[in-house]
């Protein structure tokens, strides 16, 4: 009897679990199918979406595919060539203004150094691109795109290797690119811990990662996650950062590994090329105004792309395949566009301005007026009125706010005092108004030998050619000193017109030679008043030196000057 209830009982529980497993193997094969069901429309409606195509933006069609394409950046493609594609390839920073084709160079340049037989670089050399403003970081280190990851057996994501408790590691960009070219668009915005990393790896040509729960002695660790953890994981590459920043926003660190490359800000005549090849490359035609239009107020070739796609489909909602000057000034006013500040000198010679040369942003020239007003007055009585000069900027740096102050007023005081020297004039004597137009930051002693020749000028009533510039320090003793960005100032003496530029002796190059403009080399303010002003040549003073006396005043030709009430009194 008991064994028949003991048999009785076996056999309930092996019904109970054979129904249990029957159960549960129908309800995995109906997952299954389910999974299946769902797989297949999903894939099905992935193939509906992939069907569906736009026209190409008019902005992809543009995008340069060589080197010849690339417009108005000759110096920065031959340094990236030279950089890049020879048998020892560099790091590379490039600055340059927002859509300028840094990103379209730096790519177009990787196929010409895999073309390169003497090149390092590959047949199938990877270009990965990334942009530091979007990338996603967790200073935890469960995700870093970058550098790469371990997904530990307690995350989520780890995957087949999470219940064996098994660390997974995830390669990251740096080892995706192993063998290429990593890019990082604007890789001044890196967060401070991804950048520390990086310099790391570009060290060591490897990453390195680490996890608590990897164990040398584990045998269900696979022999590929050993190799990774105890060899790390290859990530050779030539690294490509991207920035609209300025060099001093960007750590030194990663500055002294790479060669830093400039590409330059458009001038008119190559904004005026691109929207005749995007205009082309859209299937339209544009008269000479509109295209001028255009080159007017695109301040680089993105705008230039955009005005003329928006241009251009007004045209063709009027049925029309011709871009007009009435398409552009409509896109013009509704999008709200301003002007290039692209100065023209004029000819002629005015009294108390000059054109005086600067470098903004990612070394970009710049000329710029300088305007003065001399007035007499009781000897001893004068003061001294400055105005648009913006003598502090504030400026977000990595986390902090800087403050950053003008050196240039003391340009003003050097000038005073070599004035008195050298032409014994003395500013106490004067109502003086120097004045910078267009509210530019000025920084930097640069406009020394610029302010004192148009004070000179405001002072004495001598003219100053209109088609002339200048730059350089001033010393107190009289020398022109060397100063930073002469290549960009020239450059930009060339764009506006100007004939004859004033440099210091110490920046001459022999570059400028091949150039469409005088470069006269100075190196005393005698000797440059000598060529603007045709006064005596410099001579080294002896012992005992007594300066000569200035020039008679030009009263009727001083101009009036108007003293507000922010005048500083000078001692």
């Amino acid at each position: 009897m008991l064994n028949t209830f003991i048999m009785l009982i076996q056999l309930f529980f092996t019904v109970v679990i054979g129904i249990y497993f029957f159960t549960m193997l129908r309800s995995q094969q109906g997952s299954k199918n389910s999974l299946e069901k769902d797989s297949k429309k999903e894939l099905e409606k992935l193939h509906r979406l992939r069907a569906v195509h736009l026209t190409v933006p008019l902005s992809e069609k543009t995008r340069p595919s060589n080197l010849s394409e690339v417009i108005g950046q000759e110096d920065g493609i031959r340094a990236l060539r030279a950089a890049l594609c020879g048998p020892n390839p560099q790091h590379i920073l490039i600055y340059g203004p927002p859509g300028v084709g840094k990103t379209a160079a730096a790519r177009v340049v990787l196929q010409e150094a895999i073309e390169n037989p003497a090149s390092p670089f590959q047949q199938g050399a990877k270009f990965v691109e990334m942009d530091a403003t979007t990338m996603r970081f967790d200073e935890r280190g469960i995700a870093d795109p970058l550098i790469g990851s371990v997904h530990d057996p307690i995350y989520q994501g780890a995957g087949a290797y999470g219940p064996a408790g098994v660390p997974q590691p995830k390669p990251g960009a740096v080892t995706k690119a192993h063998g290429g070219v990593l890019f990082i668009d604007e890789i001044g915005e890196l967060h401070g811990i991804q950048m520390n990393k990086l310099l790391k790896v570009l060290e060591d040509r490897k990453v390195f990662l680490e996890s608590a729960y990897y164990s040398t002695t584990n045998r269900d660790i696979p022999p590929h996650v050993h190799e990774i953890f105890q060899n790390g994981l290859p990530a050779d590459f030539r690294l490509i950062g991207a920035t609209t920043r300025s060099p001093e926003e960007i750590p030194p660190a990663i500055r002294s590994r790479c060669v830093e490359i400039f590409f330059r800000a458009m001038d008119q005549e190559e904004i005026c090329t691109i929207a005749r090849n995007a205009a082309q490359k859209g299937n339209f035609s544009m008269t000479q105004d509109a295209v001028a239009l255009v080159g007017k107020y695109a301040q680089n070739g993105r705008d230039a792309v955009n005005i003329v796609q928006i241009a251009g489909s007004v045209a063709r909602l009027e049925d029309r395949y011709t871009i007009e000057t009435q398409d552009v000034e409509w896109v013009v006013e509704f999008g709200h566009y301003s002007p290039r500040q692209d100065k023209k000198v004029a000819c002629g010679s005015v009294v108390g301005q000059i054109n005086g040369l600067a470098v903004f942003g990612a070394g970009q020239g710049l000329v710029m007026d300088i305007e003065c007003s001399a007035v007499p007055c009781a000897p001893g009585k004068g003061t001294l009125t400055v105005t648009g000069i913006i003598e502090s900027e504030e400026m977000d740096g990595r986390g902090q706010k800087l403050i950053r102050t003008s050196s240039a007023r003391a340009s003003l005081d050097n000038m005073r005092t070599v004035l008195k020297r050298f032409y014994d004039i003395d500013i106490q004597d004067y109502m003086l108004h120097v004045n910078f137009p267009g509210g530019i930051p000025i920084d930097g002693p640069s406009a020394g030998t610029a302010i004192a020749t148009c004070v000179y000028s405001a002072i004495t009533g001598t003219p100053i050619d209109s088609e002339i510039a200048m730059t350089g320090e001033l010393s107190i003793h009289g020398k022109v000193k060397p100063i930073g960005g002469v290549v960009a100032k020239v450059q930009a003496a060339v764009a506006a017109g100007v004939k004859r530029v004033y440099i210091p002796k110490d920046n001459n190059q022999d570059l400028f030679l091949d150039l469409p403009i005088e470069v006269v080399p100075v190196e005393h303010i005698c000797e440059l008043f000598g060529h603007v002003y045709g006064l005596a040549p410099y001579t080294q003073p002896a012992e005992g030196f007594v300066p000569s006396p200035a020039p008679a005043l030009i009263s009727a030709q001083a101009e009036p000057a108007t003293v507000q009430s922010g005048s500083e009194q000078i001692h």
